[in-house]
C-alpha cells in the first residue's frame, strides 16, 4: 500500500482554489480511477499520465490506483493537473520521496512522450497558491517567467517529467532539447493561445496601423471638441459617446486613446495579465502586460462574448479583456439591445458576476468605454444637403437602440462634425501629438491621486457623488448652471454627480485646486451637448 499527495490549482474565472491531489495504491486488479468532480479533459489525463510516466523511464504501478482531487465539491477542468497527478502516482509508487511533493504546487499538461506543455492561467494559479501559503511551484518552462511575477514564490520550470523526477530524486538532470522545425514556432506553446477568440484585443496600446505606423493624435485633423473629450476621458476614466457621420474620425480617435492612458501600475499589470492568461490572449514572450489593453468587438458580438460566458464555468468576455483599458464599441446601435444593457452592471461596479449551473464567477471589468454611433442608418442625417432618406420614425428607432439607462452612465457625449477642408489640408495648424496630451493626462492623474490618497478610489470617475458634494466641494456658485439644468430635467441626479466628476477632471487638467464655473460649464457641455462656449475655450483643457 502506498499513498502520496501533491497540490495543483483549479481556476474559477480568474480566481484559483488550491486542490490537493491524492494518490492511493492498493493490492488488486490494476485499474486507474480518478474522482473529485473532474471534467472530460481531466478524465482523459489518466491515459496521458500513464503514457508519460512509462515514456519517461519510470515503471507504472500494476495495482489498484485511485487518485482523488480535494475539495471534491469544486469543479475541476483542463489538463493543468497532469503534472500533479503524475507526481502523486510516482510518490505513491515510491519512485520519488512523497515528502518532497507534499507541499509542492505543480501545474502543467503532459504529452504522451513525457514533455511538459504549458497551460493557460498560470499567473492567477500561482497567485492563488501564494495566497494559500505555498512557496514552491513547478510549471512548464515556457511559463516560468509568468509564474515568477508573483513575489515570494520559488519557481521551477521544467521541460519534461523526466527532468522533474531527476530533480525530486536528487539525480543528474537530463537535457531536453527543444525540437523546433525551421521557421516554425514551438508546438508546445499552442496551448497558451485560444484560436478564434472572437474579439479584437490589442495589448500594445492600440496596436499599429498598416506599414508599422503607430497611431498618433497628430493624425487627427480638427475635431477640437472630440479631442478635448478624449483627453478628459483619459484623465478621469470617464465613458465617452462619439456621435457623428461616417468618415468624421470617430474610430481614429478611439484607437488613439490607449496610448494617451498612463502605463499600468504593478498591481494593475498583474490583474490584466491574469485575465489575459486565463483567456489565452497573452502575447507569447510577454509575461507581463504593461500597457492599457484595447478591445474592440464586432457589433455582431453576443451578450456572452461581451460580459463572459461559455459552456461550463464562464470565461472572460470583452469587458474583462478590457480591464484597466479601453472597450470600444463601434457602430454601437447595431449591437444587440440585450448585450448593451448587460454592460450597465459592470459600468457601475467595475466587475461582472456571471451565474451558470456549474457555478458563479466574478470577473474584473473596470474599463473605459467608448461608444461610436452614426446619427441614422444612412449616416447623413446631420449633414446639410447630404440627402438623408431615413424617415423620422426610422431615425428615432435607430437612436433609441442606445437605452436611456445606458447613456445615463456615459459622462461625455460629443457630436463629431465632418472635418473642414482647412483642417484636412493642414491650414488649421498642427494638431497636438499623443505624447503632448499623454503628459497632461499623467499630470492630471497625479493630482487626482494625491487628492484621493487614503481612499478606495484612484480616478475621479470612481468617486461617489455624495463624497463630491460633501467632502470635496467646488468653488462657490460654480454649480449654478448645473442646478438649473437639474430643475429643467436636462440632468438626472446621477447625471449631476457625473457632471461633478468631469468638472474635477477638468480642474485637474487645468491645474486648479477645485472646479470653477468654467469647469462645470465644460462638463455640462460635454454631457448635454448644449454649446456653452466651454469646449472652444478649453482647447487643450487649460
Amino acid at each position: 500500500m502506498g499513498f502520496a499527495r501533491a497540490c495543483s490549482v483549479a481556476l474559477v474565472g480568474v480566481e484559483g482554489v488550491v486542490v490537493e491531489v491524492q494518490a492511493d495504491l492498493e493490492p488488486g486488479v490494476a485499474a486507474f480511477t480518478l474522482v473529485g468532480l473532474p471534467d472530460k479533459s481531466l478524465i482523459e489525463s489518466r491515459d496521458r499520465v500513464r503514457a508519460a510516466v512509462v515514456n519517461s523511464g519510470a515503471e507504472w504501478p500494476q495495482k489498484k490506483l485511485t487518485v482523488g482531487l480535494s475539495p471534491a465539491s469544486v469543479p475541476k477542468s483542463g489538463s493543468g493537473f497532469d503534472l500533479a497527478v503524475a507526481s502523486a502516482v510516482l510518490g505513491a509508487a515510491e519512485r520519488i520521496d512523497p515528502s518532497a511533493i507534499a507541499d509542492l504546487v505543480l501545474i502543467g499538461e503532459l504529452g504522451l512522450d513525457g514533455r511538459v506543455r504549458p497551460v493557460r492561467g498560470v499567473l492567477p494559479a500561482v497567485l492563488a497558491a501564494a495566497e494559500a501559503g505555498y512557496r514552491q511551484v513547478v510549471v512548464p518552462e515556457q511559463t516560468a517567467g509568468e509564474a515568477s511575477l508573483v513575489p515570494g514564490v520559488s519557481v521551477l520550470g521544467v521541460r519534461s517529467l523526466r527532468q522533474l523526477i531527476a530533480v525530486l530524486a536528487g539525480e543528474p538532470v537530463p537535457e531536453e532539447p527543444q525540437e523546433l522545425g525551421q521557421g516554425r514556432p514551438d508546438p508546445a506553446s499552442a496551448g497558451l493561445v485560444v484560436p478564434g477568440a472572437g474579439v479584437s484585443t490589442g495589448l500594445s496600446g492600440g496596436g499599429r496601423e498598416g506599414g508599422g505606423h503607430r497611431p498618433d493624435l497628430a493624425d487627427v485633423a480638427g475635431q477640437t471638441a472630440a479631442r478635448t473629450a478624449l483627453e478628459v476621458a483619459a484623465a478621469g476614466g470617464h465613458h465617452l459617446l462619439l456621435k457623428g457621420p461616417p468618415g468624421a474620425g470617430k474610430t481614429m480617435l478611439a484607437e488613439r486613446l490607449p496610448a494617451v492612458l498612463p502605463p499600468l501600475t504593478g498591481r494593475e499589470s498583474l490583474e490584466v495579465t491574469a485575465v489575459h492568461s486565463v483567456a489565452g490572449t497573452l502575447p507569447p514572450g510577454e509575461p507581463l502586460v504593461r500597457a492599457a489593453p484595447y478591445c474592440a468587438p464586432h457589433h455582431s458580438a453576443t451578450m456572452q462574448s461581451l460580459v463572459g460566458g461559455g459552456n461550463g464555468l464562464p470565461r472572460p468576455g470583452a469587458v474583462s479583456l478590457a480591464h484597466h483599458g479601453v472597450l470600444f464599441l463601434d457602430e454601437a446601435p447595431e449591437f444587440s439591445g440585450r448585450a448593451l444593457d448587460a454592460l450597465r452592471q459592470p459600468l457601475e461596479s467595475g466587475h461582472v458576476v456571471v451565474a451558470r449551473s456549474a457555478g458563479v464567477v466574478r470577473l474584473p471589468a473596470r474599463f473605459l468605454m467608448i461608444l461610436a454611433a452614426n446619427p441614422c442608418p444612412c449616416g447623413r442625417h446631420t449633414l446639410e444637403g447630404a440627402g438623408c432618406d431615413c424617415p423620422p420614425s426610422v431615425i428615432r428607432r435607430y437612436q433609441s437602440r442606445l437605452s436611456g439607462p445606458l447613456l445615463d452612465r456615459v459622462d461625455l457625449r460629443v457630436e463629431v462634425q465632418p472635418v473642414h477642408r482647412a483642417d484636412l489640408m493642414g491650414q488649421g495648424g498642427a494638431s497636438e501629438s499623443t505624447a503632448t496630451v499623454a503628459a497632461r493626462v499623467r499630470e492630471a492623474r497625479a493630482r487626482s491621486a494625491a487628492r484621493l490618497e487614503g481612499t478606495p478610489w484612484s480616478v475621479n470617475s470612481e468617486v461617489p457623488g455624495h463624497e463630491l458634494r460633501t467632502r470635496w466641494r467646488v468653488a462657490p456658485g460654480a454649480l449654478a448652471a448645473a442646478e438649473r439644468d437639474l430643475e429643467r430635467g436636462l440632468l438626472t441626479a446621477r447625471g449631476l454627480d457625473r457632471v461633478l466628476r468631469v468638472a474635477w477632471t477638468a480642474a485637474d487638467l487645468a491645474g486648479r485646486e477645485r472646479p470653477e464655473a468654467r469647469d462645470v460649464d465644460l462638463a455640462l457641455e460635454l454631457r448635454t451637448g448644449i454649446s456653452r462656449g466651454a469646449t472652444a475655450a478649453a482647447g487643450g483643457v487649460s
